[in-house]
């Protein structure tokens, strides 16, 4: 059951990110990428793959060294578990990226290779984004005061 679970844990989110991605412009689309709520079913399995391995899981997080982490995972529920707390932070983090980039007017072809990258290396997703948004508020700065 554990491997369906992580087998499964990604294809919760894509149906978001394929909306982000693929229907950007769509009224429906702003309004479910506003929503927290997203990530519940990723939660959900986060939680079903966490609570077996609670002891080791707290073990990791209060007293954090690599290996505790290479411990816990080595256990198939708590490298489980920690790629669901991956998939539903990366999720919230591309939506939030997506309703910034509606707000600055970010074209939806710029969007969508960086919500890709974001899905795939999140860290280098946020970093190319923030670079842009930092670019695109200068810009903004600049008209407004010139």
């Amino acid at each position: 059951m554990t491997g369906a679970l992580f087998e499964i844990t990604f294809y919760l989110a894509a149906p978001f990110w394929l909306l982000m991605i693929f229907a950007p412009t769509r009224s429906g689309t702003t309004r479910v990428a506003a929503s927290p709520l997203t990530v519940l079913p990723v939660l959900a399995v986060y939680t079903v793959l966490a609570v077996p391995v609670f002891p080791e899981l707290w073990t990791a997080v209060s007293s954090p060294d690599i290996d505790t982490f290479r411990d816990l995972t080595a256990l198939a529920g708590g490298a489980g578990a920690l790629w669901a707390q991956v998939i539903a932070w990366d999720l919230l983090l591309g939506q939030w990226m997506f309703l910034q980039s509606r707000k600055l007017g970010l074209s939806p072809l710029l969007m969508g290779p960086l919500l890709v990258l974001t899905i795939l290396l999140a860290p280098f997703g946020l970093l190319v984004f923030l670079a842009v948004r930092a670019v695109r508020l200068r810009k903004r700065r600049e008209t407004l005061a010139g």
